[in-house]
């Protein structure tokens, strides 16, 4: 006990236990081991360059940045050829086993009006499944397909690991093997005031916040996840969020592109819708990949168009991802001090314990937070890849109550899917103008996950059925 306090007054950290006299004695053990995970020169280094230190922006950043290059689809001028080379080595990958599912599910359904992690939100229309049990349906489906068990490892956080855990366990994992599912929780770093001194939530709770969706590499490393990979002779991590169903979270054709140009890291495009559709775009500068926020990109380059009157940066990031595992635990371990993730900076109105022990709730932002992107991984990696996606096939996400983004939208994104799945099987179907079907049915992945699968499982109906209100096809 002694020594951590004296670690603390030693970096000028000793508020932390300003009260620790007055706890209990389970208080004060928590208290101690939330201090013991933290580490002081990290946050030393962080604080001097980020809160103390001078704006390291670089307003001529612009001036040197390029559209990043990706592979289009072939409907938008792809070689077919190469496509469907890439196809094939990706469902020899999942054959072998060599591929695990990897969803960051930290958050919870705040901004949904939902109080509960946002994994366990339903989001089908009819049913209303869960997004756990739509990608665990997705992982089912392509495990049995390709013969082999697909393992998936699942971030959570402090706030919602054991609920997310028991969900899974009160719905029999949704039919996966349960030693195939691994649930660990991200990292979380100390909340600091304008001084860099750490502030207390509680008496006896450090203001802890997660640290952002790039600490889930640090977190398979220090879980030993990887290790668990490395056992399973996985080498290949297929990295989604959990916000969006629509999702293809096991991919072949990706895999196989990942595969065959040797890459460290691959990403899935979409072309931003507009310019100021908000999503960090893919760019290039000195040589290396990076994904630049759209916060962060000047609106002169969000706006240029090349001659055919197309957005000049017009690759958009939406988040999903296949990492080489060696190149995860690389970053994730930190022990290459050239390939270590960036922490970013966000001030926050952080609710704290003042001196005289009383629990304060700012008006305005008083406190500095540290995370760090998942993204800022790609100028580091070997050979990065880049392939477009279709928006409609792969990304809808739930982020709002209402508007735009939310589940209302998205539900109507999986019915225009199941609608285009219909007519390729010569369903005829009504639908207005945008492809949303009259009818509120609903295609789970068990029945088919892409267009041609549920064409195969529809042809082998003795019975097919008409798609009315409230059919569910599984």
């Amino acid at each position: 006990m002694d020594s951590i306090r004296q670690h603390f007054e030693e970096n000028g950290q000793g508020q932390v236990f300003a009260h620790f006299d007055t706890l209990s004695e389970e208080a004060q053990e928590n208290l101690l081991a939330e201090a013991r995970a933290i580490d002081l020169d990290e946050l030393d280094q962080l604080v001097a360059l980020l809160v103390k230190g001078e704006d390291s922006s670089n307003a001529d950043m612009a001036n040197s940045l390029e559209p990043a290059d990706f592979i289009p689809l072939p409907d938008n001028g792809g070689d077919a050829a190469m496509w469907q080379e890439s196809t094939e080595k990706g469902e020899a990958a999942l054959r072998a086993g060599r591929v695990a599912a990897f969803t960051v599910a930290g958050g919870q359904g705040t901004r949904l009006g939902y109080d509960g992690p946002k994994g366990t939100f339903g989001v089908t229309p009819v049913l209303k499944k869960s997004l756990f049990q739509v990608f665990a349906e997705k992982i089912l489906a392509s495990s049995k397909l390709y013969g082999k068990p697909i393992p998936w490892y699942i971030l959570t956080s402090v706030i919602n690991h054991e609920a997310t855990v028991s969900f899974f366990e009160e719905n029999n994992h949704f039919g996966l093997p349960p030693d195939k599912i691994h649930f660990f929780s991200q990292g979380l770093m100390p909340a600091v005031d304008s001084d860099g001194k750490i502030l207390l939530a509680e008496k006896g709770h450090i203001a802890l916040s997660p640290d952002g969706h790039g600490g889930a590499l640090r977190a398979l490393v220090r879980s030993g996840s990887i290790r668990n990979m490395e056992a399973d002779g996985v080498d290949i991590v297929s990295y989604f969020q959990v916000d969006n169903p629509l999702v293809r979270c096991i991919d072949p054709a990706f895999i196989g592109f990942h595969l065959m140009n040797n890459s460290e890291l691959s990403s899935k495009m979409v072309p931003k819708a507009y310019a100021e559709e908000k999503v960090g775009v893919f760019c290039e500068q000195d040589g290396k990949s990076l994904v630049v926020e759209y916060s962060d990109l000047p609106d002169r380059l969000a706006q240029e168009t090349d001659a055919s009157g197309s957005l000049r940066f017009q690759a958009g990031s939406i988040a999903i991802h296949i990492f080489d595992r060696n190149f995860t635990d690389r970053l994730g371990s930190g022990r290459d001090e050239a390939s270590k993730l960036p922490f970013h900076l966000a001030k926050k109105k952080v609710p704290y314990v003042d001196a005289s022990g009383e629990v304060r709730n700012p008006e305005e932002p008083n406190a500095y937070k540290f995370e760090m992107f998942v993204f800022d991984a790609l100028p580091f990696a070997e050979n990065p890849v880049i392939i477009e996606t279709a928006r409609e096939d792969d990304f809808s996400p739930v982020k709002n109550a209402e508007g735009v983004d939310s589940a209302q939208t998205s539900r109507d994104d999986q019915l225009r899917q199941y609608a285009r799945w219909a007519k390729a099987a010569g369903i005829e179907l009504e639908v207005d103008q945008t492809g949303l079907p009259s009818a509120n049915f609903e295609v789970s992945p068990l029945f088919g996950d892409t267009g041609e699968r549920f064409v195969a499982a529809w042809e082998e109906l003795s019975h097919q059925p008409v798609l009315a209100d409230g059919l569910v096809l599984v």
